[in-house]
């Protein structure tokens, strides 16, 4: 085949490619949600007049052909592979595997955000809670973990200093000892609730509530499952295993959801098909929800500021308790809570995880 020949066939082979590649976008299906970065993806824009002149139609209509390319999952693991294998990067946008675990990188230390939900607690304290014994613990992200210099990490000294010092009426519980590496999943940012012992001992000591807990739990496995960050990079990972801890009182526990007005059990076993199987816990993130323990030999209640961590741990202490209520206020403005609790005589409880700290512009 001649020089000329071979330039002809390869330049209409790669126009052929170029146009089924056109024409099998235009066929396909627009995908609703990436599962992988567990967010919705850009859909079609509407075209108008007003659209186009704006750039508003140019501009996300680029955003739509970028998110609902065909085979997308499969380039973004191939750039990944690429990334690490090809061209020796250590990690793909700040994911990275350190032994058997992934984890992202939360770098660096934003001392503004600490102030601020440092601020938002005083506020919370002072106009709703004045006369409530109150505490607060933070729940270290699994980069606090890694030691190898490599790898970009939080001055997480700094922040429970900062914290400390700006903090009042509200005492904290430290439980960064509590923890390991090993009580995470491999391949998400959670912590496993069937490790969580040394917390639930370390909380209840502090808050006075640990001989309330007495009856044991039974560990169930649930489901297997590829957490936030399986799919962000291209290593074989063994498959998470989501387990529930259980027992007659959290069996008979009744979970009422102020958004949609349902009720459901503590662990929802219809979040099994959902695309973040750790929505089993508490049906996952919700603005309001209350549990109620109709077996409680206490009246005492618990009245926890929380984020996702919180589902997993918190039914833990059920047993304490004859009802407890979650507010997460990165879908509930603070001001609101009076609407919808009765303030009295509740302990108080402030969880929150150093990625909510480091970041928390997301709370109302």
């Amino acid at each position: 085949m001649s020089d000329k020949t071979r330039d002809i066939v390869i330049t209409i082979m790669f126009v052929v490619l170029i146009n089924l590649f056109f024409f099998a976008n235009l066929l396909k299906k627009d995908t609703e949600i990436s599962v992988t970065e567990r967010r919705k993806l850009a859909q079609l824009p509407n075209l108008t007049l007003k659209t186009v002149l704006d750039g508003t139609f140019r501009n996300r209509f680029e955003q739509y052909t970028t998110d609902q390319m065909i085979k997308r999952e499969e380039f973004r693991k191939l750039k990944s592979a690429a990334e690490i294998y090809l061209f020796g990067k250590k990690d793909h946008h700040a994911v990275y595997r350190y032994q058997d675990s992934i984890i992202k990188m939360e770098y660096p230390l934003n001392e503004k955000s600490v102030l601020y939900i440092s601020k938002k607690i005083n506020e919370i304290q002072k106009n709703y809670l004045k006369d409530m014994k109150c505490y607060y613990a933070i729940v270290p992200d699994k980069n606090y973990f890694t030691k190898e210099q490599e790898y970009l990490r939080l001055d997480y000294e700094k922040l429970q200093q900062i914290m400390a010092q700006n903090i009042e009426q509200v005492e904290y519980i430290n439980i960064f000892d509590c923890l390991q590496l090993e009580d995470y999943y491999l391949t998400d940012i959670h912590w496993r609730q069937e490790n969580l012992q040394k917390v639930v001992d370390k909380i209840s000591n502090k808050m006075g509530f640990q001989n309330r807990l007495t009856i044991p739990y039974e560990k169930e496995e649930i489901i297997e499952f590829d957490g936030v960050y399986a799919k962000e990079i291209p290593f074989i990972m063994k498959k998470d295993k989501i387990s529930i801890l259980t027992n007659d009182i959290l069996k008979n526990a009744k979970v009422y959801h102020y958004e949609n007005g349902k009720e459901t059990k503590i662990y929802d076993k219809q979040k099994i098909d959902s695309n973040d199987k750790y929505d089993i816990y508490l049906s996952g993130n919700t603005p309001l929800i209350t549990i109620t323990n109709p077996h409680a030999q206490t009246q005492k209640e618990l009245l926890v500021f929380r984020d996702s961590f919180a589902s997993s741990l918190i039914p833990l202490f059920t047993e304490a308790y004859s009802k407890i209520t979650l507010v997460d206020i990165r879908y509930m403005r603070s001001k609101d809570i009076e609407k919808y609790i009765e303030l009295k005589d509740q302990e108080v409880l402030f969880l929150y995880s150093t990625l909510v700290i480091n970041q928390s512009n997301v709370l109302k």
